[in-house]
């Protein structure tokens, strides 16, 4: 198995709101209730679970990667941040509710992981994974043959690294086994039309990873650059929807 080597990026991350991307978990919170947020990044959703839990509530943000830390301490000093991965969690039977939102798509061992957060949470409490089937992602029309390639070379870099590729489809199956129940899958699609900022998701994308990619031989430099190109003009032009495939799935620890 590979070493995990990818990095999320700090721009996507900081954009994102509990509100509009994370949107089931926002359904299940209320004012007092104890959160830990694993995978928090800059802790962009963190703070929206922190306002929505109030001041009687507590809210703690988990991640593995110190630079993201350091941006969610300077961005919202007020929360608590810790470092941890997800399959090494140090806490026991603290949190109403422990969840992660597109965290464990990037990690090869999602039922440890599923485990510890329920490990986490207080006898009764909810575990609120949220995460992508990537191979189930659509555009229409269909992207141009170079951004295709690209997608594809995206897809088996990831497989190479353990990474699975339809985590959400996966995800009831992991929560059973790890004992939770009152098992729930809530579709959670994210649908962008032409000029939405969201579309933009994969020139980032490419600028984030490509260069791991084709280290990885799963293609060239030149084919990046093609891809980027052909996509940036196509999504100008000729783009009409995106559809990013996401579930919510929600699971209650035993009493």
């Amino acid at each position: 198995m590979h070493a995990q080597t990818h990095q999320s990026d700090p721009q996507i991350l900081g954009r994102r709101t509990l509100s509009a991307d994370h949107r089931h978990l926002a359904t299940l919170l209320r004012p007092g209730m104890s959160v830990l947020d694993l995978g928090c990044g800059t802790g962009a959703i963190t703070r929206g679970i922190a306002e929505a839990v109030g001041p009687e509530g507590r809210v703690v943000g988990v991640d593995r990667d110190a630079g993201l830390l350091a941006h969610a301490r300077r961005l919202h000093p007020q929360l608590s941040f810790a470092q941890a991965t997800a399959t090494q969690l140090p806490y026991q039977a603290q949190f109403d509710i422990v969840t992660a939102a597109r965290t464990l798509q990037w990690i090869s061992d999602p039922a440890t992981a599923i485990a510890n957060m329920k490990a986490a949470v207080r006898p009764g409490g909810l575990v609120v994974v949220l995460d992508y089937n990537h191979a189930a992602n659509t555009w229409h029309p269909e992207p141009p043959p170079e951004f295709r390639f690209f997608y594809s070379a995206f897809l088996a870099w990831r497989a190479s690294h353990g990474w699975d590729n339809r985590m959400a489809d996966h995800l009831p199956m992991l929560f059973e086994a790890a004992g939770l129940t009152q098992i729930e899958s809530h579709a959670q699609n994210e649908i962008a039309k032409n000029g939405d900022q969201q579309t933009e998701l994969w020139l980032e994308v490419i600028d984030n990873v490509g260069s791991q990619i084709a280290r990885g031989g799963f293609i060239s430099d030149a084919q990046l650059i093609e891809a980027k190109a052909a996509y940036t003009g196509w999504a100008l032009t000729a783009l009409l929807t995106q559809t990013l495939n996401l579930a919510a799935v929600v699971g209650r620890a035993p009493r």
